[in-house]
C-alpha cells in the first residue's frame, strides 16, 4: 500500500504484476484507505494530476501541522507545500462559491416569488374586469 501512496505514487497494474497481488484486492484496499480520508493515488500521475478527491484528503492530513511538521509532511510524500497550499484555497474557494451560489439562489426564489404575486394580482384584476363569455 505504501508504494500506492506517494511519493512512490506506483500504479496498481504494475504492483500487482510485482508483488502477485491481484489488481482487485490492491484497489479494494486503495478505497478502503481513501474512505479513511488517506491519499492513496495509486495512478502513477504526478502531484498536479490527482483526483480531487486526493488532494482534499491531503489538505485533511495537513490542516492541523504545524510549520515544522509540515515540510516533514512535505519529504515523505514528495510534495511541496505551496501545491498543498494551493490545494487548501482551491478547497476554500470552492467553499466560498457554493455559499455565494446558495444566496444567488435565494435572491432569486424571492424575485420569482414576487413576480408571480404581482402576475397573479394582474391576472385577477384582468378577470373582474373582463368576465368570461358564456356560450349557449
Amino acid at each position: 500500500m505504501r508504494q500506492m501512496m506517494p511519493p512512490q505514487n506506483r500504479l496498481v497494474s504494475e504492483l500487482a504484476r510485482e508483488s502477485g497481488i491481484t489488481e482487485q484486492t490492491l484497489y479494494t484496499w486503495r478505497r478502503q484507505l481513501r474512505n479513511q480520508g488517506i491519499a492513496v493515488p495509486g495512478s502513477g500521475k504526478n502531484a498536479e494530476e490527482w483526483t480531487s478527491e486526493d488532494k482534499f484528503a491531503v489538505v485533511l492530513e495537513t490542516a492541523a501541522l504545524n510549520a515544522s511538521e509540515l515540510p516533514e509532511y512535505c519529504r515523505r510524500k514528495g510534495l511541496f507545500a505551496e501545491q498543498i497550499a494551493a490545494w487548501r484555497a482551491a478547497c476554500m474557494a470552492a467553499n466560498a462559491s457554493t455559499m455565494q451560489q446558495t444566496r444567488g439562489q435565494q435572491a432569486q426564489s424571492k424575485e420569482d416569488k414576487k413576480r408571480i404575486r404581482q402576475l397573479e394580482k394582474d391576472l385577477q384584476r384582468k378577470e373582474k374586469r373582463w368576465p368570461k363569455r358564456q356560450h349557449c
